[in-house]
């Protein structure tokens, strides 16, 4: 059973999926998308759920408005914790369009972030260039290279090349892991419809073609499209712009701990028809008595 030291129930009840998988993970990953925590907030979330959180990402260029202080003391906090962090790949998108992705390469590993993510989710980058920054990203020794398929804007998808080929280079060339681009909002782009509902067509085109589908990591900002993934994937499927204060809901959908999916636990997985019965044991029969007398 999975155990961490000091919770508060793990000793008296067991959650209903059991293989979770614990930190150090290589699947399962939970990504939290940071548009802008202070320091108290950030460690807060850290002694609540980093146990449940694996890579951090200060989404989009927000990084820039931190003063150099406060962001190195923000990101060792977050390494402490055994979790990953890295700036949104929007703004290495703006380094290369400006000449300056060694510039930024360099910045990057100064601060001390772990990761740097590699996206063309605004701009259009040409197959080399993408590559070969995928490869200068593993040459400056970041623990975490990253890269993004997908256009955040749905008039942007103008190739015709599927995506999983991309996925599949990116893998190659030295990528970590790939995220599926689902923007801050999961709606209309990539395997989400108009309403955020999982196109699961594209997931299953997606993951039918990959080399090694544990490497992709879906963007999932909303709990249908999370609790979908999960009830396709299992409880490790790899999700990402997780808010903040949603990675406990996340981790308690994970295992079985919210309704649906230990609804489905019980019905699907266990096969549960009759109710449920008071249990004959000696604690409970008991404790029956001594509330009787």
């Amino acid at each position: 059973m999975l155990r961490h030291d000091g919770e508060a129930w793990l000793d008296i009840l067991d959650f209903p999926y059991q293989d979770r998988a614990d930190k150090p993970r290589q699947h399962g990953l939970t990504m939290v998308i940071d548009k802008g925590l202070g320091l108290t907030e950030s460690r807060d979330l850290m002694e609540l759920a980093s146990n449940y959180i694996d890579h951090w990402k200060l989404t989009f260029g927000t990084s820039a408005f931190y003063n150099m202080r406060l962001l190195r003391q923000k990101i060792e906090l977050i390494k402490s914790y055994g979790v990953h962090i890295f700036p949104g790949g929007t703004f290495l998108e703006l380094a290369l369009l400006q000449g300056r992705i060694i510039q930024y390469l360099d910045r990057a590993r100064e601060l001390g972030f772990t990761g740097v993510e590699i996206s063309d989710g605004t701009i259009n980058i040409d197959e080399e260039t993408r590559l070969n920054t995928i490869k200068l990203a593993r040459t400056y020794g970041f623990e975490l290279v990253v890269s993004e398929v997908g256009k955040k804007d749905p008039r942007d998808q103008v190739s015709t090349r599927p995506l999983y080929e991309q996925v599949n280079r990116d893998l190659e060339t030295g990528s970590d892991v790939v995220i599926v681009e689902g923007r801050e909002s999961g709606e209309g782009v990539v395997i989400y419809d108009d309403e955020g509902n999982v196109l699961a067509d594209e997931v299953e085109q997606m993951v039918s073609h990959v080399t090694n589908p544990e490497r992709l990591l879906w963007e999932a900002p909303q709990k249908k499209q999370q609790q979908e993934l999960i009830m396709r994937f299992g409880p490790n499927v790899n999700l990402g712009n997780v808010q903040p204060y949603d990675v406990l809901a996340l981790e308690a959908l994970r295992v079985g701990l919210r309704g649906d999916t230990l609804r489905h636990y019980y019905l699907t997985i266990q096969g549960i028809e009759e109710p449920v019965r008071w249990p004959r044991s000696p604690m409970v029969e008991g404790t029956s008595r001594g509330q009787n007398n």
